[in-house]
């Protein structure tokens, strides 16, 4: 089983496995991520083989200031004022891979474009120390619930990996909102822990919806499911669900519930957007077959939050339609 030890001790251990290609999971604002080498391939397929991941999907690629960002990515005008205002921070920009960058083609998954974030916390002062970026995606089996708590990674991938540091739950609790600039038209890829209308008063530009194909991490149609199945916007709870509910006033029939976890009782979106993962997890294990999942507003990380729980009830066999 992995080691769990606490952020503030745990620099060192961690420093001395990457160093060696090995893998930490490790705490991030976002989500944990399972961290490794981006220059190194044998570290990177370690990651690749820990989650189970298809390795056409895309990893991202951590830096700890922008001069290393951009020995990695090739910078225009506006993804650079994107970076100065919300680095570090849950913003992945998506940029040309530079020529010479080193990193591996597996984080890139063949594309000639590489995802970049510059973390918070624990994570931005191990780069730091490293001195090379970190390939890092959620540390959770591929496919399944995101990670915001250190008890979550060692339950799921405790004897895959040498090491979990332990720094608490994670404050923002989705993954980052990844954008591309792409000509003159800004992407959103992936909605996230930074929402779309905060981002659009930075650049200036509104973000354009409906991107196709796997250009970066986190659009593969399902991805963040439990075991059980997803009913979205329910009304009203049937006899044997568990209920995800959000705000005061819950669904019809809720005392149908086997389980009720409520993501904020107040509705306040940043309060749910932290507790997705962990409460959708919670209700998996309660046992039910279904969780029903009341209404959640759109307007800013409600986009976000929708979008995982879209991918979470997608069918594991079907694409997910662009929105």
């Amino acid at each position: 089983m992995a080691e769990v030890i606490l952020a503030g001790a745990a620099l060192d251990r961690a420093t001395t496995l990457l160093d060696a290609g090995e893998v930490v999971a490790i705490p991030t604002e976002t989500v944990y991520g399972l961290a490794g080498d981006a220059t190194n391939g044998a570290a990177v397929a370690r990651i690749f083989e820990a989650k189970g991941r298809p390795r056409f999907n895309p990893l991202i690629a951590h830096v700890a200031d922008l001069a290393m960002a951009e020995r990695i990515g090739v910078f225009d005008p506006l993804s650079r004022r994107l970076a100065a205002h919300f680095w570090p921070g849950p913003l992945t920009l998506v940029l040309p891979l530079r020529a010479g960058a080193g990193i591996h083609p597996l984080v890139t998954a063949g594309l000639d474009t590489v995802a970049l974030r510059m973390p918070r916390g624990f994570a931005h002062g191990l780069i730091a120390g490293l001195g090379r970026p970190l390939a890092a995606p959620s540390a959770n089996s591929s496919g399944r619930i995101s990670a915001t708590c250190a008890a979550a990674v060692e339950a799921d991938l405790g004897n895959r990996i040498p090491l979990v540091v332990n720094g608490g739950k994670t404050p923002v609790g989705l993954e980052s909102t990844i954008v591309k600039v792409d000509g003159g038209r800004l992407l959103l890829l992936r909605p996230g822990g930074i929402a779309a209308d905060e981002i659009e008063a930075v650049a200036g530009a509104r973000l354009e919806r409906g991107a196709k194909g796997v250009q970066s991490p986190g659009m593969l149609a399902s991805h963040y499911a439990p075991n059980a199945a997803m009913r979205l916007d329910a009304d009203a709870v049937r006899p044997g669900e568990a209920l995800l509910a959000f705000g005061p006033a819950w669904a019809r029939d809720a005392g149908n519930a086997v389980a009720v976890k409520n993501l904020s009782p107040a509705g306040d979106l940043r309060e749910a957007a932290a507790n997705l993962f962990g409460f959708m997890a919670e209700l998996d294990r309660s046992g039910s077959p279904v969780i029903a999942v009341e209404p959640i507003p759109w307007e800013g990380l409600g986009e976000a939050i929708n979008d995982r729980l879209a991918r979470a009830a997608a069918p594991r066999d079907k694409p997910l339609p662009p929105t």
